[in-house]
């Protein structure tokens, strides 16, 4: 399984998140997924690609040409895909995966979380929409640390309360790294 983690290049106060970014990386490793991440050795990027790696498992970083050859060339990666802009990006590690986990993280973070629930909510495979009834939702899970997300989930319980959302669009929150891997089980397997 091809499983995207959506973090920041920044490193947060809260040492539990970095904790658990690294605990996700090794188990994607370790349960033998591809981690496919914004391709930076940077902030959360580098930790949960580093753990990963360390476990010798597969990771792909997908990164815009925009960035320096440092930054590019920063994080040894078993694939490097270069892609022209961040809306490339995206695009390609949406098509690519089968499951999305987003770690705390900053705008760019919520803004990759936004894209996969409409993309779900829209049912849409490689910029077309799938009207045959055979889309099947791509998870897209919150490694909600110490309810870091909690005003989020809040915002799109208002929003779909408001009949402005029609569904969660395969969004789900998860307290921890085996949470996530008991409900991929549970929904892929």
């Amino acid at each position: 399984m091809h499983i995207a983690v959506f973090c920041g290049s920044s490193l947060p106060r809260n040492k539990e998140i970095v904790e658990a970014s690294a605990a996700l990386g090794r188990r994607i490793a370790q349960e033998g997924h591809t981690l496919v991440y914004g391709g930076s050795n940077l902030g959360l990027m580098g930790v949960v690609s580093g753990a990963a790696l360390e476990e010798g498992g597969r990771v792909v970083g997908v990164i815009p040409n925009l960035f320096s050859d440092d930054i590019i060339h920063s994080q040894t990666v078993t694939e490097l895909v270069r892609v022209g802009s961040m809306a490339e990006r995206k695009e390609r590690i949406m098509e690519a995966c089968d499951a999305f986990v987003a770690l705390p993280g900053g705008i760019g973070t919520i803004d990759e979380v936004s894209e996969v629930m409409v993309m779900n909510q829209l049912q849409i495979v490689g910029g077309q929409r799938i009207l045959d009834g055979s889309y099947r939702t791509k998870p897209m899970i919150l490694l909600n640390i110490d309810g870091y997300y909690n005003p989020f989930l809040e915002q799109l319980r208002l929003t779909k309360e408001e009949g402005l959302m029609r569904s969660d669009a395969g969004l789900v929150a998860a307290a921890d790294v085996n949470e996530i891997f008991s409900f991929l089980e549970r929904e892929l397997s």
